[in-house]
């Protein structure tokens, strides 16, 4: 089935992605989509492929993961956004829009994707999603920690639920509940 084919490639660049995420505030050459398009053969391989079958969702994902290799943050965010038309119901496409808005410092609309991400994680799927959604929780309580603190609580909780041993999630909650 396509779909399990497309949640098995998703979620190896997810896992990949969450490895990398807490590096991706760190500080790295700043690539510019212009440089990035040009000389990346897979990027204009992959939107060959698509301009063919605009539909491919697999070969979206693929050229997505290799925008935000290229740190080409506004192409990779259009690419997510064109996934979750095309499966309004995947996950993982909200979680990425959220990663690549947030590298891209774009914090509202970060905020906005990780809510999604977390209202499309299914039930079923909440085990191996726990990583992420421990991720989205803790960044929704950083945001929120000035602005909502009872809110940013209840986020920083479901946090630490998912992901216990998160010391950057434990601290925060130290901070917001003393």
């Amino acid at each position: 089935m396509k779909m399990s084919k497309i949640n098995s490639l998703f979620l190896g660049l997810i896992l990949a992605g969450s490895v990398s995420l807490v590096n991706a505030q760190t500080t790295q050459p700043e690539t510019s989509a212009a440089t990035s398009q040009t000389t990346n053969p897979t990027i204009e391989d992959l939107k060959k492929q698509i301009a063919a079958n605009p539909k491919d969702a697999e070969s979206l994902a693929k050229l997505a993961n290799a925008y935000q290799e290229a740190s080409d943050w506004p192409n990779a965010i259009d690419t997510w956004k064109k996934i979750s038309v095309l499966l309004p119901d995947w996950a993982p496409a909200y979680y990425s829009q959220a990663y690549a808005y947030q590298s891209a410092k774009d914090d509202a609309n970060a905020k906005i994707a990780y809510e999604k991400y977390i209202a499309t994680v299914k039930p079923e799927e909440v085990e191996q999603n726990k990583k992420n959604l421990a991720y989205a929780y803790f960044y929704l309580a950083f945001t929120e920690q000035q602005t909502d603190p009872n809110k940013a609580k209840e986020h920083i909780a479901k946090s630490i639920q998912y992901d216990p041993t998160n010391q950057d999630a434990v601290k925060l909650s130290k901070a917001l509940n003393s």
